[in-house]
């Protein structure tokens, strides 16, 4: 299944996936985000995407302001990166093995995904920066504490199962 949006890295790469709904944000630091505000492809049912970390730091409405606007001017670019990515993976989907330019095309593929992924990277920590320019000091502990929280949940386990743990009867993990 593919997702609608993209999934770019940090707290703030995982809000540009969210379309800007960072911007939907309440004020209130312990209040829920709203139901019509869309989470990121991996926010989950728990709450634990970006949109609900943002929510919970109490940002002011310039705050949300600023971020909705950060997040606007880089979504262009970080969906056309998406995009490219996504041919690439269809191209290489498309090209059988048997093919006589495959490994030509598995080269291509690579080298150009090595170029995309590098801006995307460049692009998403721009954007983490910016927003995190606009945190107060006691915001930022509390982003870092939020973090550590959703990296310490068991969705980033070794089958990324997002949520899920690895099978009883599972190898262990390399």
């Amino acid at each position: 299944m593919e997702s609608p949006e993209p999934c770019w890295g940090g707290a703030a790469g995982r809000a540009a996936a969210a379309g800007g709904a960072a911007a939907g944000l309440p004020a209130a630091a312990d209040a829920p985000p709203p139901a019509a505000m869309p989470g990121p492809p991996h926010g989950g049912p728990q709450g634990w995407g970006p949109g609900r970390m943002y929510a919970r730091l109490g940002l002011t409405a310039g705050q949300q302001s600023s971020v909705k606007a950060i997040l606007a001017a880089a979504k262009p670019q970080m969906q056309s990166l998406h995009e490219q990515m996504r041919a690439n993976h269809l191209r290489l989907g498309r090209t059988s093995p048997d093919d006589p330019h495959f490994a030509d095309v598995v080269a291509e593929v690579a080298a150009s995904n090595a170029t995309l992924a590098s801006q995307r990277t460049t692009q998403s920590q721009h954007v983490r920066s910016q927003i995190n320019a606009l945190l107060t000091p006691a915001q930022k502990t509390q982003l870092k504490d939020l973090e550590a929280q959703w990296e310490a949940r068991p969705h980033r386990g070794p089958w990324g199962g997002h949520g899920h743990e690895a099978p009883p009867d599972a190898p262990p993990a390399d």
